[in-house]
């Protein structure tokens, strides 16, 4: 059988992003300061200006690009069969070229030169040229790509926006159209980490301290700081992930993450982050006492300072995530407009101290696992794990012991009927700390330790009969 070429696009088809997006933001990010520059070469060039310089500018590693994994299957098999290839893709020459390589899929490659964007009828000229008029078939996905399929024998629509396909199907050459998309929503709905918005759980912490649960108003408010601090909790998830987006790629579960993936467009969550924010501030602002939007515009600043600075940092990370929980509870007094009390703060710090060390425990001994030295994106070595265990194992024993003494303060006996009740939720704790600690040491534990705790019956139970044992002190 004599095969046509099969021409496929690069950008949103053989890869699940754009390269141009790719090194943009790579730029940006690596040169914050300097922003405004690619907008002068696109004034000077150009889009082929544009994509030459980033290209020049940047490093992104192409072998964790968000590869179609269907898509690459599908051309593999076309390849054995003996069709030839060319990658034809409007991206710069230089990563064109570097990723024609690194999948040895195609015979030719064809791409921006820093002259001419090889785009739409650029693109289709350039096809024509090399394999005459219905010489080749053709995979792509955009708009832009329309042009090219009028010119080819056969077209292969993958994963395309919206009335693309209904516009290519016009033309009367679609030969299949490959969908690998996952449901928007379910993506979204990863991205924004819904799931996590059960750490804000503690902003209800100082309602139940105070037994003022039975007050509809304060119920209300913490509803709504729940529900506010969520939206400021996912715009942070957005842009962290957006910044780590090259370390998640190399991570053996984060590269599965929306963005790493390529699920969602880096574009997407560039405009998503900013919006989910100002909502939440005016929210907070609208509706809520002025000292949360205080403890919200805190808590959204110090995790800026970590997403870009601060997690890199040995310890101090762990520190300020600690920090961040108890933030939380912090936020809960503003919204309620009760007073903080230093029992509460001391366990907390104490103990999401050493959930953070879990965190970091489990994400070091999965890289010693790995045959890493040096978990990615980090200070920490792999020698640095039994002190990491210690500190942990440390710090949540002494939330116990704030517990402990908690019950002795003369506070406690107005709060409660029976304090003495409350040192049955000590056992428990105990048992509770030790026991994340042997599961993280044995290499067992989740990424994240809310995430676990909210998924292991163990610890579920235990929540309760803490809950329980309150309930009796009262």
């Amino acid at each position: 059988m004599q095969w046509k070429t099969l021409a496929v696009d690069l950008d949103g088809t053989l890869i699940r992003s754009d390269i141009l997006v790719e090194t943009g933001f790579a730029y940006v990010k690596a040169n914050p300061l300097s922003f405004y520059r690619p907008l002068i070469w696109f004034a000077r060039g150009g889009k082929a200006h544009l994509k030459s310089n980033l290209a020049r500018a940047t490093h992104v590693d192409i072998t964790t690009l968000p590869y179609d994994t269907k898509v690459i299957e599908w051309l593999k098999r076309e390849r054995a069969a003996g069709r030839p290839m060319v990658l034809a893709t409007a991206s710069d020459a230089r990563y064109a070229e570097a990723i024609s390589g690194h999948l040895g899929l195609f015979d030719k490659t064809l791409a921006t030169d820093g002259k001419v964007n090889l785009s739409s009828g650029r693109k289709r000229d350039a096809l024509v040229r090399e394999f005459g008029n219905k010489g080749f078939d053709y995979a792509g996905n955009s708009h832009d790509d329309i042009a090219v399929w009028e010119a080819a024998e056969r077209a292969y629509v993958v994963n395309p926006s919206p009335g693309v396909e209904r516009r290519a199907r016009k033309l009367g050459n679609v030969e299949s159209v490959i969908e690998t998309r996952k449901s928007s929503l379910h993506v979204w709905l990863k991205a924004l980490r819904v799931h996590q918005w059960l750490k804000n759980l503690l902003i209800f912490i100082p309602l139940l301290a105070s037994h003022q649960v039975a007050s509809l108003d304060l119920d209300l408010r913490a509803v709504l700081a729940f529900v506010l601090f969520g939206l400021c909790a996912s715009s942070v998830y957005l842009l962290n992930d957006l910044l780590d987006l090259e370390d998640d790629r190399h991570h053996h579960s984060k590269r599965r993450r929306p963005f790493a993936s390529g699920s969602l467009s880096i574009i997407s969550g560039m405009v998503a982050f900013p919006v989910l924010a100002v909502c939440s501030f005016v929210g907070a602002l609208l509706w809520l006492p002025l000292r949360f939007a205080g403890v919200l515009a805190g808590y959204y600043l110090l995790t800026m300072a970590y997403s870009f600075l601060l997690k890199r940092r040995v310890i101090l990370d762990v520190v300020v995530l600690a920090m961040l929980y108890t933030a939380r509870i912090i936020a809960g007094t503003a919204a309620l407009r009760m007073t903080l009390t230093f029992w509460l703060l001391g366990f907390s710090m104490f103990l999401f101290l050493s959930l953070a060390l879990v965190k970091r425990y489990a994400e070091l001994h999965a890289t010693r696992a790995a045959g890493g030295a040096k978990a990615r994106g980090r200070g920490y070595v792999a020698d640095d794990l039994p002190m990491i265990s210690s500190l942990g194992a440390a710090s949540g024993y002494l939330s116990v012991l704030v517990l402990a003494l908690y019950i002795q303060d003369s506070k406690t006996a107005h709060l409660y009927g029976h304090p003495q009740v409350i040192w049955l939720a000590c056992p428990l704790l105990l048992y509770w700390i030790s026991r994340t600690w042997l599961i993280t040491h044995r290499g067992l534990m989740h990424d994240d330790p809310v995430v676990f705790a909210a998924k292991d019956r163990t610890s579920v139970l235990i929540v309760a009969l803490m809950a329980l044992v309150f309930w009796l002190a009262v």
